[in-house]
């Protein structure tokens, strides 16, 4: 059985990533292009369903968007500074 949240979504970081990516002024589909220039393939749908906790997310994005952010993993996963 995979890991889940306690509100039964799929990853810990979606309403996290919607709000860097609103603050960065990206929409989902430039943010699937800034993810496609470092080598991550991942469109605009994609994008949607992690926002929305319908989709598990590897390690590798974790990455990738932790460096398109310039975050901490802490705060991409706990929301900690």
């Amino acid at each position: 059985m995979k890991q889940r949240t306690d509100t039964g979504g799929k990853n810990l970081i979606g309403e996290r990533l919607k709000l860097l990516r609103k603050q960065a002024k990206l929409s989902q589909r430039d943010l699937a292009r800034e993810l496609q220039l470092i080598g991550i393939d991942m469109d605009k749908n994609v994008i949607t369903r992690i926002e929305t906790n319908k989709r598990y997310v590897t390690d590798f994005e974790l990455q990738a968007l932790r460096r398109i952010f310039d975050i901490t993993y802490d705060y991409l996963i706990d929301g900690v500074e």
